[in-house]
């Protein structure tokens, strides 16, 4: 049974309420260019993964995850709406401090 419903509520309503009142989505920092990338530096580490992803026909996406997380909490490091690694590496250089990526990649 779903939240809304349990509580007699329209479905719809709770789910646009939340995103737009509750969930601080408008105020999220990476709103601008969730589109095309985001990036969490905290979950930076030493040891990276790069995969590609087509979520849907004609898309291609590239993820970057920190292995020494283990596919927990903190694992992705990075999304990038672009395959080229001039391109993954221009998010992952939005990084204070990070200048050095290129020559590891």
């Amino acid at each position: 049974m779903a939240v809304a419903e349990h509580y007699g509520m329209d479905g719809e309503r709770l789910e646009r309420q939340y995103k737009e009142h509750l969930s601080g989505y408008r105020d999220w920092g990476q709103l601008g260019h969730a589109e095309d990338w985001l990036l969490f530096p905290k979950n930076m580490g030493r040891m990276l993964s790069i995969d590609e992803t087509a979520p849907s026909q004609g898309e291609l996406y590239t993820i970057v995850s920190n292995k020494e997380s283990h596919n927990g909490k903190g694992t992705i490091v990075a999304i990038v709406r672009e395959t080229k690694s001039e391109d993954v590496i221009t998010v992952l250089e939005r990084k204070k401090g990070m200048g050095q990526i290129a020559s590891h990649l």
